[in-house]
C-alpha cells in the first residue's frame, strides 16, 4: 500500500490541475467561440484594442466595422472582445419603474 501513495499524490495533483486550470480555460474558449459566432451586422462591439465600433459588414473570417462616421476598417473576428450592451436604456427603464413604485409607498416625511 505504501508504494501507491506517490501515485495517489500525482493523481490528486492532476485532478486539481484539471479543475483549476484546464476546465475554466475550456469554458472560456467555448464562450468566446459562441460570441464570435453570434456577431451580426448592426452590433455595437468592443475590440481587443479598446476601440468601440459598429459592425457594418460580416464575412466568414473577418468583419467590417465602423469606428467613426464614414471610417470603416477590416478586422478579424478574433479582434472582438465583447458585444456592447446599452446600459443607458436599462437605467432609464429602472428609473421609470422606481418612479412608479415611489407613488404607491408613502414615506415618513409625507402627511398621512
Amino acid at each position: 500500500m505504501k508504494e501507491l501513495y506517490p501515485w495517489l499524490w500525482i493523481a490528486a495533483i492532476a485532478v486539481v490541475f484539471w479543475l483549476l486550470i484546464i476546465r475554466p480555460a475550456a469554458r472560456r474558449q467555448r464562450e468566446v467561440s459562441a460570441l464570435h459566432a453570434a456577431l451580426a451586422v448592426g452590433d455595437d462591439v468592443l475590440l481587443t484594442s479598446g476601440v468601440f465600433a459598429t459592425i457594418v459588414g460580416a464575412e466568414e473570417d473577418h468583419l467590417e466595422v465602423e469606428i467613426a462616421p464614414g471610417v470603416v476598417i477590416h478586422v478579424v473576428r478574433g479582434a472582438v472582445a465583447s458585444i456592447r450592451v446599452d446600459h443607458a436604456a436599462d437605467a432609464a427603464d429602472d428609473a421609470s419603474e422606481a418612479d412608479s413604485s415611489d407613488d404607491a409607498v408613502p414615506t415618513d416625511t409625507e402627511e398621512r
